[in-house]
């Protein structure tokens, strides 16, 4: 997610998937996996014709469409193809004009942003100034876009000020600012008189959604489906395909059986443990992306006994990541040895590089005798707690199983819990639950992008530290990339010798296509983009 929760802020932990990242691209008509034991790749070639509708299954539900209201990842890929910002990431997660076909930044606290003539709504009506302003101050808005507001909290103004352009000014130089007026962070752009219109119920089955991109939403059932169809009033090409079905199935052996039936045409988020059978489905394959997703354990440390740091180093330790790395994730994830990606670190180093930099970090190696010292040292041995999971997310369950088999041989009963997701997003942070797990897609691709959530203010770990805070604000002034994400290692080094939170293990993400679907620039930031413009009717050549 952003997370994914309604979110408190817990906007992009939404575990679902492919996300973004920013490396591993695969070709368009390649067969591709994580797995050692992959398929050959089978070359597609693009037959130029039009498709009359293609199905799209979802691993989970959507209650509302708007990502202000609801932030999970899901709600980012359905919109991407709906809504636009003034500006996009491209298949290497670099920013290219989307709404705006120029922009400058005069100094670190300016943007001037210039509208592109022929952006249209997809009811034919022109953007404008005014609506994109509105639009961003909506987003800005805690009460009407409570998932998105948080990317804003730089904002200072937004005015016009010229023919067709807009000026942007934050409170203090943001690095990350831009992506916030991309639509993978908070900004999309709609109509400012279809939202008064809707009283600002926007992204609901009555209301649905108006934007600018190739696709418009013509239905939308609740915990069932949308219906998208093509447009001509988007400033891009025309889509081959003219509809897009997306039918929310939560429940993994279904969907996948839709698939061996052929019902589904594209399949987001496939389970690691039934990739081979996805992979022996005839006339289809399977693809695998890094997707900059992010796995760990988190600490509510307003729920005692977590609040002792002990405590919380003996449950990271009792969790055997190598392990879990190599017979649960299957070449589709590595060990996280910190919540920061390699990938995320590419602004100033290689993978290897970044890799090595992130292994410096302390580390919470799997050891149970030392986690059951620290128990007794902590007065906590005998303890109970409850892990939960979602629904969308068996590995994460699978791995719970093998944490709390770890923790009963130290005399800790930990009960693991499959819940829906929407129940389980409300779980984080609630002041209940002293152990959870943080399953974070970034879509932006920012290295401090998770970090900052999960260690600067309002984290779900109730984690307060004035140390914490200035490295986050350091790191957010901070514009050469080494200094920033040296100020970011810093961050990470205060969380782990706290043990604030545990990292686990960073993903792939892996999608299913039927052969006769192409996708064009396939990477990691697809689906975070007009992928509905990037699809077109394939056969496999030979």
């Amino acid at each position: 997610m952003h997370p994914s929760p309604p979110r408190m802020r817990t906007a992009r932990t939404v575990i679902t998937a492919l996300a973004a990242a920013a490396a591993l691209l695969l070709s368009a008509c390649a067969g591709g996996t994580g797995s050692s034991d992959s398929t050959s790749p089978r070359p597609l070639v693009d037959t130029g014709q039009e498709i009359e509708s293609l199905t799209v299954a979802f691993p989970g539900s959507l209650a509302n469409l708007y990502i202000g209201q609801e932030g999970g990842i899901l709600n980012y890929y359905l919109a991407a193809t709906v809504q636009e910002g003034l500006v996009a990431l491209d298949a290497q997660g670099a920013f290219v004009p989307a709404l705006a076909d120029s922009w400058e930044t005069p100094d670190p606290n300016t943007y001037v942003f210039h509208l592109r003539d022929d952006a249209k709504f997809q009811n034919g009506d022109a953007v404008t100034p005014e609506d994109v302003i509105f639009s961003l101050n909506q987003a800005a808005d805690a009460e009407a876009s409570p998932s998105t507001s948080w990317y804003l909290t730089t904002l200072k103004s937004a005015e016009v000020t010229g023919d067709r352009e807009i000026t942007i000014t934050t409170s203090k130089p943001d690095p990350a600012f831009l992506a916030t007026l991309a639509n993978v962070g908070a900004l999309v752009v709609t109509q400012q008189k279809f939202w008064e219109q809707n009283d600002g119920a926007v992204g609901t089955a009555d209301s649905l959604l108006l934007g600018t991109g190739p696709y418009e939403v013509t239905e939308f059932q609740p915990d069932s489906h949308v219906t998208l169809e093509r447009v001509d009033t988007w400033w891009g090409e025309l889509p081959k395909v003219k509809e897009i079905r997306v039918n929310f199935i939560p429940d993994e052996n279904t969907r996948l059986l839709a698939a061996q039936k052929g019902d589904i045409d594209i399949a987001f988020n496939v389970p690691i443990n039934q990739a081979q059978q996805w992979e022996k489905i005839g006339d289809g394959r399977i693809e695998a992306v890094n997707d900059l997703s992010y796995v760990g354990l988190i600490f509510d440390q307003r729920v005692a006994p977590f609040d002792n740091p002990k405590v919380r180093q003996a449950f990271a330790q009792a969790f055997d990541r190598g392990a879990v790395a190599e017979k649960l994730l299957r070449g589709y994830g590595e060990v996280a040895t910190a919540i920061m990606t390699p990938e995320s670190l590419g602004a100033a180093y290689g993978p290897d590089e970044a890799r090595a930099k992130l292994a410096e970090l302390p580390q919470h190696d799997f050891d149970l005798d030392a986690a059951k010292q620290l128990l007794d040292e902590a007065g906590a041995s005998g303890l109970t707690a409850e892990l939960t999971y979602p629904n969308t997310g068996p590995q994460l369950g699978t791995a719970a199983q093998a944490l709390a088999e770890n923790l009963k041989q130290i005399g800790v009963t930990l009960t693991v819990r499959e819940i829906p997701i929407e129940e389980w997003l409300n779980t984080i942070g609630d002041g209940e639950h002293g152990v959870g797990f943080m399953w974070y897609f970034s879509t932006t691709g920012d290295p401090g992008e998770v970090n900052s959530y999960l260690l600067g203010a309002d984290n779900p770990n109730a984690f307060v530290s004035d140390e914490a805070q200035r490295l986050v604000d350091e790191a957010g002034a901070a514009t050469d990339p080494v200094e920033r994400i040296g100020k970011l290692l810093e961050l990470e080094k205060l969380g782990a010798e706290q043990t604030v939170n545990a990292p686990l293990w960073w993903g792939q993400t892996i999608t299913y296509l039927d052969n006769g679907v192409g996708v064009r620039d396939f990477s990691p930031f697809t689906f975070l983009g007009p992928w509905g413009a990037q699809l077109y009717a394939a056969e496999v050549g030979s």
